[in-house]
């Protein structure tokens, strides 16, 4: 007797391993994953411009990528004693305007040059709902607290974003053909936004993937269905009963490992968790011997892991 319905993932014609280069787009889920490939010691760029929840700006955030469009200060507006775009995540905003052009167009060069070598891109929707600056008609990334009234909220019709998703996979060729695209939908519940009125959207972002992955160039990963169908328990939420809590996350990570990962790549993961374990170990004396040998022992790993992938790093 089963008491629970597990999703089956799909077997993707790909894999995931440390040769490859990860790059992601999306909301705050595509973040979870970050952390992951972060600890884990992939070569992953994810969200370098912060967090985005909608497909006008998954797109034009790689538009600005893939050609190479600088920012100047005409893309900035003044605003609470600070300098922000509303392209931008928050952590781009800064006092000073020339500071803010010089380090986000800086990120835009080396993204363009790890974007080119990628070979998977992982973008995450979040939701179908946008909002339109009513001053000048474009869709923004961030409100940055703007008063609401100056924008108009819209919820984008199936048809346009499945046009977006076909735009962003046409872009993402242009610097690297042979590239994958993993799409997935969010799994956590912007209710904000309602509760009918999240299901909606989510509906429009699912339909829409549905239609672009063609099993060749783009695929899809259901971590959406894993949270709502799999887990189904707020147990799996944190308190806000908004997000998916660490062990929904961790969950979900694995499911991905298994869809995209062979069993070589899983044991140089468990490599890299060991040694970050054991790199935690608060001795009591760290001047005894057996703790300087314990410490050798774990540089001579370390060399070992760091000969096969040099960019690798641990902090000893």
């Amino acid at each position: 007797m089963k008491f629970r319905t597990e999703i089956a993932i799909p077997s993707y014609p790909f894999q995931i391993d440390y040769s490859n280069r990860i790059f992601g787009l999306g909301s705050c889920f595509v973040d979870h994953m970050k952390e992951k490939f972060d600890y884990y010691q992939f070569q992953s760029q994810i969200n370098p411009f912060g967090v985005i929840f909608n497909p006008v700006s998954i797109k034009n955030t790689l538009e600005t990528i893939v050609e190479k469009r600088y920012f100047t200060k005409d893309d900035l507006f003044y605003h609470q004693d600070t300098w922000k775009s509303y392209q931008l995540h928050s952590v781009f905003n800064c006092t000073d305007a020339p500071k803010l052009l010089n380090q986000v167009n800086e990120k835009i060069q080396t993204t363009h040059r790890f974007l080119a070598q990628s070979d998977v891109l992982l973008i995450t929707l979040g939701t179908a709902w946008v909002y339109r600056l009513k001053s000048t008609g474009e869709i923004v990334s961030n409100c940055h607290k703007v008063p609401q009234k100056e924008f108009a909220k819209e919820l984008l019709p199936a048809t346009e974003i499945i046009s977006i998703l076909k735009e962003i996979i046409s872009l993402v060729n242009k610097p690297s053909k042979n590239i994958k695209i993993l799409f997935t939908v969010s799994p956590v519940r912007h209710l904000k936004d309602g509760f009918v009125e999240n299901q909606v959207s989510k509906s429009r972002l699912l339909d829409a993937v549905y239609q672009v992955a063609d099993g060749q160039k783009a695929f899809y990963f259901p971590s959406y269905e894993i949270m709502m169908d799999d887990l189904r328990d707020y147990r799996f939420y944190e308190p806000d009963m908004i997000h998916p809590n660490k062990t929904a996350v961790e969950y979900i990570w694995l499911q991905l490992q298994q869809a995209t990962m062979d069993n070589k790549t899983r044991q140089t993961m468990q490599q890299v968790e060991k040694i970050r374990k054991a790199l935690q170990h608060k001795p009591f004396n760290p001047a005894s011997e057996e703790h300087q040998a314990f410490i050798e022992k774990i540089n001579r790993q370390i060399q070992a892991l760091q000969k096969r992938f040099d960019w690798m790093r641990f902090d000893t």
